[in-house]
Order: C-alpha cells, then structure tokens, then sequence
C-alpha cells in the first residue's frame, strides 16, 4: 500500500478498537489507547494508537490527535522505563509500505532497548508470538505506574 488510500474499518486496530479483538492494554484514556504488542520485538514493546482518528499514517493525522498520542507515547514510555530499565528506548513510526508499514492506522512503537541487542527492525516480532499470560504479568507492573 502507497501513503494514499481509505481508512479499512476492519484493520487489527480498528478491530481492537471496537472490542472484537482482544489486546492487553497499557494505557487508555479519552483519546487514545496504549497495549502491548503481540509479536514483540523486545520485552515490554507497546504500542500506542489513537482512539477517534482514522488516520492511516503521519500525514493523514489530525494535529489533535498526533499530539494525544504523542503524549500517550512520552507517558508510557516513562512507565516501561520505570518497571523495565531498559537502556535504551526507541520510539517507531512508519508510514507507507515501502518504510516498513503493515497496519494502516497510524501508530506508534515503543520499543525497550538494551545494550547488545539486535538493531533494527522486524516486521513481525522478532521471536514470534507472545505469551498472553506473560503479557498480561507484565502489562499489570507496568499499569502500576499510572
């Protein structure tokens, strides 16, 4: 997909959004909605998305909305900080295909990040898929600093 297209109702964020997928969440306020990625590229990677906007990438973004999820980011990234101490921590957005975008509704990574670990980035997780329980365990330590 090109940076030019029509918001899909049914993407895994839209979906998530309106409670048909389930996700283990982080942070959610009004306006925006922060939960752990299933397919983690790193312990403690999040994810945050806005609640309202359909906006498939930065361009497409309403100024309000790019500045609530920003927030969003700073704040949890302050809290994996807190329960991870990660070295590190790196902060992802891609918009279009071609830069490395698989969802198209705009979000942001939030990817602890230690010395000696790999640099880059895979397009679905580095080790696979998750386990929710340990998500879950996590995401509790990490909903303890809000």
């Amino acid at each position: 997909m090109s940076l030019d297209g029509t918001y899909d109702d049914a993407n895994i964020f839209a979906l998530i959004l309106q409670g048909k997928i389930p996700s283990t969440t982080l942070y959610e306020d009004a306006d925006t909605l922060s939960f752990l990625d299933i397919m983690p590229q790193t312990r403690g990677h999040a994810l945050v998305i806005s609640k309202w906007s359909k906006a498939r990438n930065l361009l497409d973004m309403e100024d309000e909305a790019l500045a609530q999820v920003m927030a969003t980011t700073k704040k949890v990234a302050t809290a994996i900080r807190k329960v991870l101490n990660p070295d590190g921590i790196q902060i992802a957005q891609f918009n279009g295909a071609p830069a490395g975008q698989t969802i198209f509704h705009l979000h942001v990574h939030i990817l602890p990040r230690w010395e000696g670990d790999p640099k880059g980035f895979a397009a679905h997780g580095a080790g696979g898929k998750a386990d929710p329980d340990a998500l879950e365990a996590l995401a509790q330590e990490i909903r303890a600093q809000f």
